[in-house]
């Protein structure tokens, strides 16, 4: 089950349901089912509360994954900042709704195995986003 909540922040406006079928589809492609998984939309301020307390990082993120995976099923809680998804968006000149999305998804890839912290690892990240993202365009289409 794909849960969506928000704290502090209004809902963002996506379609929960074609969504939930995207992460799925997504997650099938890197041979994952999808157990778990819980989204909660915040601002700026809470999710520095969060890095702070959990991840003992004094830095404001995009998006903070919490991995509870059992064998190929992803379960977790992803921590997305629709503050950090705006300005990211107006930064490098993209729509929000894509780079909302693309945060989404990155918690989902992270849950699924891939990692962007290590040498050449934003790379493959940043691949396998765009190849997410594709999918959703593919989809919407």
């Amino acid at each position: 089950m794909i849960t969506y909540n928000a704290e502090g922040v209004k809902m963002p406006s996506i379609k929960k349901r074609a969504t939930k079928q995207w992460i799925r589809n997504v997650a099938a492609t890197y041979g994952r089912t999808v157990g778990e998984v819980g989204y909660l939309f915040v601002d700026d301020e809470k999710i520095l509360e969060v890095n702070r307390e959990y991840l003992g990082h004094d830095y404001y993120t995009d998006v903070i994954t919490f991995d509870y995976d059992e064998g190929t099923t992803v379960n977790g809680d992803i921590v997305i900042s629709l503050d950090t998804v705006r300005s990211n968006a107006e930064q490098f000149g993209k729509d929000y709704d894509e780079e909302l999305h693309r945060v989404i998804i990155h918690g989902i890839l992270h849950l699924c195995g891939i990692n962007d912290k290590g040498p050449g690892e934003r790379e493959l990240m940043e691949a396998a986003e765009n190849r997410a993202l594709q999918m959703l365009r593919q989809e919407r289409s």
